[in-house]
């Protein structure tokens, strides 16, 4: 059985985000989304709200399971049994960047390949960054997160429309 991690901080979740987990799970028969702690960062939301966030997002698609983790991505990719980690790519910006990652990572684990999923043109001007700064100034973020995330945030007063 084939299984991939997409990792990330998912901070907060987006449409991009939920288009490329789709896209991954149909291409594996298990999908790990690695929700990383980085206690470097303030996280708008906790590691908890985002978990909870993705698994309602993906509760549908059986091949999918959400979890947390700290510390390196190949160790997480070692406890998961997993043959690639999944990263998105919006521009050559993130190609320059990632690509260096994914080779230091295969040569700490030779059994995980990782796969560049080019970001559907759609969602390419979309990140959890570009959100957040929204999010600052108090701008119409629906058409980038998705109904879940826009719910929560509601509830928590983080948004009014």
């Amino acid at each position: 059985m084939s299984t991939a991690v997409f990792p990330g901080s998912f901070d907060p979740v987006t449409t991009g985000h939920v288009d490329l987990i789709c896209r991954a799970s149909r291409m594996f028969d298990r999908l790990v989304v690695g929700v990383l702690v980085n206690s470097a960062k303030d996280p708008l939301f906790s590691q908890e709200e985002r978990v909870a966030m993705l698994q309602e997002i993906v509760k549908d698609q059986d091949n999918i399971t959400v979890c947390s983790f700290e510390g390196l991505l190949v160790d997480f990719v070692r406890q998961q049994k997993a043959d690639a980690i999944i990263r998105g790519l919006r521009s050559s910006g993130d190609f320059e960047y990632e690509l260096p990652l994914a080779q230091a990572n295969y040569k700490m684990n030779q059994n995980a390949d990782t796969v560049f999923l080019a970001t559907a043109p759609e969602y390419s001007y979309i990140s959890s960054s570009a959100v957040r700064e929204l999010l600052r100034y108090q701008a119409d973020i629906s058409e980038y997160v998705p109904e879940t995330v826009l719910h929560y945030m509601k509830e928590q007063g983080m948004v009014s429309r």
